[in-house]
């Protein structure tokens, strides 16, 4: 990294170091740390990793999703406690299919680094059952069982293995009751749904309720997509279950989804959000995105998820998610809400004012915290009903695609967000 860049961004680095209380540690994983971010690295402007566990810190975060597994952020990471999900980008997905694969991939990528460097999981591809390459779907499996095993071999079964799922691989969406997966896919989805159960690994979702706003905001309640704790809800007939916010609506339509597929050993599968959040910026055509609107949606999703109150349909099972991102990342194709997603800009600053803060464990209960208060309680009677035309729907995503390819974490991947899902 060329030095003129390093003292360009010297000053506000250290600003936002100086701003984290003394006292604060390096924020460990606990086992009740719920929420966890999303840290990409397409951009030619970030700071070091070096810097990044100092600003987890001032977030009370504990947990990471990485979408790569690069020797300089692992050491980084090292002896911080902090809680890893690192990707093998789907151009590896092929290599690591047979046992041989697997291992050397095991052994060049993890087993240096742990246990100094805490790795929990590793996510397999991204989005690839709805991707483009047909071929690399039909390997996903064979990748993730090969890859158990030789962690299993390594001594390191305790790193679980999964893949994260765009919400394209439902057929429909609304009511969460009545979800179930797309048809041509079920060949794919119903072994792996064996294999979560069988390694008691979680089932990923990226969810953006953001999406589902922009395909048809004249429509869709800007209060339901936020996550505003105030706002209604929305009542499923089929449950009798009123969803306060289209987020627990698409984690409870993939639940039913699940369920439908997989039979009784499916109901032991538990659904965790891989990427959630909202751009502070966005083109003339992408309505909604702003910083206020994002300060609104990431504070509510913190809050939401660290009162650990699960899901209506699942209120005894913790639910964890991942805000998408940690900076706004200058390379990112497509148009300009992918470049701004981050909490952080390049330079270590906040992107925006969060209203909430995560408390110090970022644990349970609904009371921690501060900004704006209201509860999430999940009701059965709702005062307000879904509309005839479905424009509820939760799915921002369906096979048709947007004429944008979404670089994630240097591969890129088929954001698979086609138009608003409508009723069936």
């Amino acid at each position: 990294m060329p030095l003129d860049w390093r003292l360009q961004c010297l000053p506000p680095l250290l600003l936002l170091f100086l701003t984290i209380p003394s006292w604060v540690p390096h924020c460990s994983a606990t086992p009740t740390a719920l929420v966890g971010i999303n840290y990409g690295r397409v951009g030619n402007n970030l700071p070091p990793p070096s810097a990044v566990p100092p600003m987890l810190a001032s977030l009370r975060i504990g947990r990471v999703r990485l979408y790569d597994t690069d020797p300089a952020v692992l050491r980084a990471f090292a002896n911080t406690g902090v809680e890893l999900v690192v990707g093998l980008a789907d151009r590896c997905v092929e290599g690591v299919t047979t046992p041989d694969g697997a291992m050397a991939w095991i052994k060049g990528n993890i087993q240096p680094y742990v246990p100094a460097t805490k790795i929990a999981m590793i996510t397999v591809g991204n989005e690839v059952l709805t991707g483009n390459n047909t071929g690399l779907a039909r390997l996903l499996l064979p990748a993730m069982q090969s890859l158990h095993d030789a962690l299993a071999t390594c001594g390191l079964s305790t790193i679980s293995v999964t893949t994260a799922h765009s919400l394209a691989i439902l057929a429909t969406s609304y009511p969460p009751s009545t979800t179930y997966f797309r048809k041509d896919l079920l060949p794919l989805i119903c072994p792996i749904l064996t294999f979560h159960a069988k390694t008691c690994s979680p089932f990923l979702i990226n969810a953006y309720p953001y999406f589902a706003y922009v395909a048809q905001p004249n429509h869709v309640d800007l209060e339901y997509v936020l996550l505003e704790p105030n706002y209604g809800g929305i009542l499923d007939n089929g449950t009798g279950l009123t969803y306060p916010n289209m987020l627990l609506a698409q984690v409870d339509a993939v639940y039913h989804a699940i369920n439908a597929a997989g039979g009784d050993s499916a109901k032991t599968i538990e659904v965790r959000i891989s990427e959630t959040g909202w751009p502070s910026a966005g083109d003339s055509s992408e309505p909604g995105a702003s910083p206020e609107n994002a300060a609104k949606y990431n504070s509510n999703v913190m809050r939401l998820i660290a009162q650990n109150k699960g899901t209506p349909l699942r209120p005894g099972v913790t639910l964890r998610a991942y805000v998408f991102a940690m900076f706004n990342e200058n390379q990112k194709d497509g148009p300009t809400s992918e470049r701004n997603y981050g909490l952080f800009k390049p330079d270590g600053t906040p992107a925006y004012p969060l209203g909430y803060s995560l408390p110090v464990d970022n644990s349970t209960g609904g009371t921690h915290g501060s900004g704006t208060s209201g509860g999430f309680g999940y009701g059965t009677n709702s005062t307000i009903g879904p509309p005839d035309d479905g424009y509820y729907s939760i799915s921002g995503a369906i096979a048709e695609r947007w004429p944008w390819q979404r670089v994630v974490g240097g591969a890129i991947t088929a954001c698979a967000l086609g138009a608003l899902l409508l009723l069936f």
